[in-house]
């Protein structure tokens, strides 16, 4: 049932093209801003990079998510979905299964624009950049399916996500932030993995949340 309510989100993707595609043109846009608004040396410019690049992903986070379950808020279908004999707690983990992969197809589509279009040299251990940006993903899909289970059968829920979101995305900016600076800067793994761990905490703690709780979330 898992991989069958994966292959339903993936296959509107598919068909609509909705979620990637804005969170590509407003990823664009804000790497634009950030290249065109800048007029300091790339030197300077490579310290503030790594929260540049995790600010963008928020944004892009927010809109990625909003629309993935405003497709059932329209005709409520959402409604007619945990009213199916199916676990709750499924249905959370394939928003956060295919929220993974939307945010992940766009940042590797985004990457080398954002350092190219900033004059910025791409890290060298650009695997290890990579492993620990999914990771990062991981995280902050399992706390969006959450905060959006919660709002979504709201009639403010476009202004009630962000402000339930950031907040809570708040301590895993700040590691993504330190993990992605120090790789940028080539520092030693042993420097920083505290960050690593505190991702995985929340990894780990709010997708066990997010399925054993999501039953009662979703409850009118």
């Amino acid at each position: 049932m898992l991989l069958n309510l994966i292959k339903k989100e993936l296959l509107i993707e598919f068909r609509s093209k909705q979620i990637i595609l804005s969170m590509l043109i407003f990823g664009l846009a804000i790497i634009l801003i950030f290249a065109l608004s800048s007029n300091i040396s790339s030197e300077i410019l490579s310290n503030y990079s790594a929260g540049m690049f995790w600010l963008m992903n928020l944004f892009i986070v927010v809109i990625g998510v909003h629309r993935s379950f405003a497709y059932e808020k329209e005709f409520d279908a959402f409604s007619l979905m945990v009213s199916a004999p199916v676990d709750r707690g499924l249905i959370f983990l394939s928003k956060w299964v295919s929220g993974f992969i939307f945010i992940t197809t766009t940042q590797l589509i985004i990457i080398t624009p954002f350092f190219k279009l900033l004059l910025l040299d791409i890290p060298e251990n650009l695997s290890f950049f990579i492993l620990t940006s999914l990771l990062v993903n991981l995280a902050m899909m399992s706390i969006a399916s959450i905060v959006s289970g919660i709002v979504i059968r709201s009639n403010f829920s476009e202004i009630l996500l962000p402000l339930l979101m950031f907040p809570l995305l708040s301590p895993l900016m700040i590691a993504a932030t330190k993990i992605s600076n120090n790789i940028i800067n080539s520092q030693s793994y042993e420097l920083w993995n505290v960050w690593v761990l505190i991702i995985v905490s929340i990894v780990v703690l709010f997708g066990l949340a997010g399925y054993a709780l999501f039953d009662f979330i979703v409850e009118e």
